[in-house]
């Protein structure tokens, strides 16, 4: 087993203690362990050796003298104004951005977090939401999100409806160490996408954050804003459970989302309440689409429901009673050839960037060109 310890990724230069102590701070909010140098000497031979490197403003100058070989991620850190004098050390030394502590502490722990994750992702985003109490939104969304870990793809699964309290069942994880919604109430700002990926539980690899048995039911806007950020930094898929009313809190994840999908049982009273709840979500969403559920009891064909909703189709797919059965067990797998897969699959296959190199069509059992 490799049990060494993962490298570190900031450099933090100064002779300054109070300084370090501030740096320190936002490096620990960040949960980043840096390196530390606290002379002209180590900030030399440790030029090369992080992806970010800050230098303090008490070093600037002897840096800017020893002209240190250019390379990018470099900034300069300090408190209080900053001298012209001091614009020019950076420009000596290659930095990129001087930041003033205390008023540039939410710019530097941004830069910290973007460091952290590495490369900057932008995740598809999709919001899936009933078009009627019980449509099935929750197991369509849930289905999606396990196709896709399925395939390959980094992906994260996240419960917006606080009285839902099906996702983390289904899953059989919701006796599973990890944060919940609750657990992040204080979020504001940034969020570390990748300390975020590790906080959740997961189901098989697959990332989920819904709700504890407490209380608690309502997030701050601001919340949710953070949490989706750092979700589409760390991910190439984020999938979105969400109530039916048009809170603030929805309001932001659609607006944020990708794409949108009404889950909608084809049966009358169904698109009743669907068709009220259709236009006010589009015009949050720019691409709203219908996924058309049917059973035996619903009788009316799918074209005609989404010509109801003026909505174009996304799927379609018929309930499968043995897996409602697992879903009670907190056993969700929808069998490969299923209904409900083939729906999520021709989710998915709407976004070609969700696509995994060598993937084998399942049409023609070959690899996609």
């Amino acid at each position: 087993m490799n049990t060494s310890p993962p490298p570190l990724s900031v450099l933090m230069a100064t002779t300054n203690e109070q300084l370090l102590d501030d740096l320190l701070r936002l490096a620990a909010a960040a949960s980043i362990t840096p390196l530390v140098e606290r002379d002209l000497h180590g900030l030399r031979r440790s030029w090369h050796a992080c992806a970010l490197v800050i230098v303090g403003d008490d070093l600037a100058a002897a840096a800017a003298r020893v002209a240190p070989a250019r390379r990018t991620g470099v900034v300069i850190a300090g408190a209080g104004p900053a001298a012209d004098e001091l614009y020019h050390h950076a420009f000596d030394i290659g930095a990129d951005t001087v930041f003033r502590l205390p008023g540039d502490e939410a710019a530097l722990a941004g830069r910290l977090i973007d460091t952290l994750d590495g490369g900057v992702r932008a995740a598809v985003t999709l919001a899936f939401v009933g078009g009627c109490g019980g449509a099935g939104a929750t197991t369509f969304a849930t289905a999606v999100a396990v196709i896709a870990n399925r395939r390959g793809l980094r992906a994260m699964l996240i419960d917006g409806d606080p009285f839902g309290g099906g996702i983390e069942l289904a899953l059989g994880i919701e006796q599973d160490a990890g944060q919940r919604w609750p657990d992040l109430l204080n979020a504001a700002g940034r969020v570390s996408a990748t300390a975020l990926r590790s906080a959740l539980p997961a189901a098989d690899g697959l990332p989920v954050l819904s709700w504890d048995r407490s209380e608690v039911t309502v997030l701050p806007p601001e919340t949710m804003s953070s949490v989706l950020n750092a979700a589409q930094r760390s991910n190439d898929l984020v999938i979105l459970d969400l109530p039916r009313r048009a809170d603030p809190v929805v309001q932001e994840a659609f607006v944020r989302a990708t794409a949108g999908f009404l889950v909608v049982p084809c049966d009358i009273r169904s698109l009743a309440a669907a068709k009220r709840l259709a236009t006010p979500l589009a015009t949050l969403c720019s691409d709203l689409r219908l996924i058309a559920r049917q059973s035996r009891r619903h009788t009316i064909p799918p074209p005609a429901a989404a010509a109801h909703l003026a909505l174009p189709v996304a799927a379609t797919y018929s309930d499968e009673p043995a897996l409602a059965v697992a879903i009670d067990a907190g056993h969700f797998a929808p069998q490969p050839k299923g209904s409900l897969a083939r729906a999520a699959t021709a989710v998915l296959s709407l976004f070609p960037q969700l696509e995994v190199p060598g993937e084998r069509d399942p049409r023609t059992s070959r690899p996609r060109p």
